[in-house]
């Protein structure tokens, strides 16, 4: 049986469902979007928006590349490197309205497929990001997860950071403050008034206050949806401390069978 919480077939099943819920979302806002819509700017400092869907659907056959990893402990096929991901989605971003949107359901549909039929055990193995830091298996579908519902606000498509769904907002900002505390990052509070939480980050800097989701699009370099407060008094995030590029890496990782965080059997992906 898998070892952490995170991978027990019960919340597992739960994130693929909202993986899911994300991907049909999506493709609500994809059905509306003609060609000329794909070569408007997305939000993204020189990104159209068919650049963002090139992105998402390179993005979750990546995702799906771990998941085979995990399961078989044998790499598919060599792995695409940053400068091929970006290649593909220069190539990529031109496509017709039609071809981009069947682009992207194809992969996400294959990658859900792919999770459901996943080994428990599996779960818990240990794969690599591009990046660098090691994750199980299992937060995989945590980085879908959040793929899907950023690059969803990065259309500029009518989808908002009001949008997200609060589970979602909930924990993108437990991991965002976690690693933001590690860094010493300058807020000395952050409180989400409509999830009735609230987290320590250091011992010096404002108290942030605001909805949920107005906190994460804040952190994350989305255009927040509302206003946010510093110590009481309403505030614009330009006068706020700036948050450093997102996302970091989750922190303070996961520790393996050996109790030490690079411990656990361990595939690179």
């Amino acid at each position: 049986m898998p070892t952490d919480p995170q991978s027990h077939p019960t919340a597992i099943g739960a994130l693929i469902d909202e993986v899911d819920r994300s991907h049909t979302r999506l493709a609500a806002t994809l059905a509306t979007l003609t060609d000329a819509d794909l070569r408007a700017p997305a939000a993204l400092p020189g990104w159209t928006r068919g650049h963002v869907l090139a992105h998402l659907a390179r993005s979750a056959d990546a995702y799906g590349w771990l998941l085979t990893v995990a399961r078989t402990g044998v790499e598919p096929s060599p792995r695409a490197g940053a400068a091929a991901l970006a290649r593909a989605v220069a190539d990529g971003a031109a496509r017709p309205a039609a071809e981009q949107s069947a682009d992207v359901r194809a992969s996400f549909t294959r990658l859900t497929e792919d999770a459901r039929t996943m080994p428990a055990a599996a779960w818990d193995t240990r794969v690599t990001a591009l990046a660098g830091w090691s994750h199980p298996a299992s937060f995989t579908l945590h980085r879908c997860w959040r793929e899907l519902e950023t690059h969803h606000v990065d259309l500029a498509a009518g989808y908002g950071t009001a949008d997200w769904p609060a589970r979602y907002v909930a924990w993108a900002l437990d991991g965002t403050l976690a690693a933001l505390a590690v860094h010493d990052f300058p807020l000395s509070r952050v409180e989400a008034v409509d999830l009735g939480r609230a987290w320590t980050v250091s011992a010096a800097g404002p108290t942030v206050t605001g909805p949920g989701h107005v906190l994460l699009g804040w952190l994350s370099g989305r255009a927040p949806d509302g206003v946010l407060g510093a110590d009481g008094r309403p505030v614009s995030a330009r006068r706020l401390p700036v948050p450093p590029a997102w996302p970091l890496p989750p922190t303070p990782g996961w520790p393996g069978p050996d109790g030490t965080a690079d411990g656990g059997r361990r595939l690179t992906a």
